[in-house]
């Protein structure tokens, strides 16, 4: 977990789905940042001067070798880590289509897992703020729609 600092940084969050009610978790490896061997959408820090977009697709491309066919951005959250809070970060979450068969595993050294699962029956143990971030998503990403 980063050290706490005195503002927030804004994380551009995404969540794979292949627009027919299945998404794309990834299980962390032992050189993820935090909570290795948990299942996790993607995610990056967003840039100095660049867009939601720009930040989702650089990401997607670095973690999945894929590129989006579609980006929607349903919500925002304020992701709190800690007690004392020592992390804030102001998740922008994406929905992204993407093409089932254009994603493999891009940080091998980060991810040694992907997969795709319906929302309902996503594989375990969740990254701790994994279902925060589903749970924006619209129905129809989530298969309800």
């Amino acid at each position: 977990m980063a050290e706490r600092t005195g503002a927030p940084r804004v994380s551009c969050v995404f969540v794979c789905h292949d627009g027919r009610g299945r998404v794309l978790p990834a299980r962390r490896g032992a050189g993820a940042r935090d909570e290795p061997g948990t299942w996790d959408c993607g995610a990056g820090a967003l840039e100095f001067g660049g867009t939601f977009e720009a930040a989702v697709a650089r990401e997607m491309y670095e973690e999945y070798r894929a590129t989006p066919l579609e980006i929607a951005r349903p919500d925002v959250r304020n992701v709190l880590r800690g007690e004392p809070v020592v992390s804030h970060w102001v998740a922008v979450v994406s929905a992204v289509r993407v093409r089932p068969d254009r994603v493999r595993i891009g940080e091998p050294h980060k991810c040694d897992e992907l997969g795709w699962f319906a929302p309902d029956a996503l594989p375990s143990p969740l990254h701790s703020q994994c279902a925060a971030t589903l749970a924006l998503l619209p129905a129809a990403v989530r298969g309800r729609g």
